[in-house]
């Protein structure tokens, strides 16, 4: 039979065909684990609330909002060393953006860093 170049492409269609099968399978398989990951977090969690190591996120955002006022835009609970600490990135009524380290446990907390905004930013750089 000879060589045409019709048969050839043929050929890299089925290839590209089961290529794109592989990578979408391959996803599929990705998918139910990171919400496995995201459901084991929830409860780990809900579990440090219930045992009292953690305080309920509502009574720390109310302590948190007498201190360092603004619109919540997330939150992470993370276990860092043997601490639990709640990250909250609010956006203050000045527009800055803030990051909020407190103990989860006491709500105390214990670091603020805001970011400046743009203008503030390059008024820094013009001042130099």
């Amino acid at each position: 039979m000879p060589f045409s170049f019709h048969s050839a492409c043929a050929g890299c269609h089925v290839r590209r065909i089961c290529l794109a099968a592989c990578v979408l399978w391959a996803a599929a398989l990705a998918v139910p684990s990171a919400w496995a990951s995201g459901k084991e977090d929830h409860d780990r969690a809900r579990q440090a609330v219930q045992a009292g190591q953690v305080l309920p996120l509502p009574v720390v955002l109310d302590r948190l909002q007498r201190e360092v006022p603004g619109q919540v835009l997330e939150v992470e609970l993370e276990q860092e060393r043997e601490r639990w600490i709640y990250e909250i990135k609010l956006l203050t009524p000045a527009g800055q953006l803030t990051k909020v380290k407190l103990d989860a446990r006491t709500a105390e907390v214990l670091r603020v860093r805001s970011r400046e905004s743009r203008e503030d930013q390059q008024r820094s750089r013009d001042n130099r």
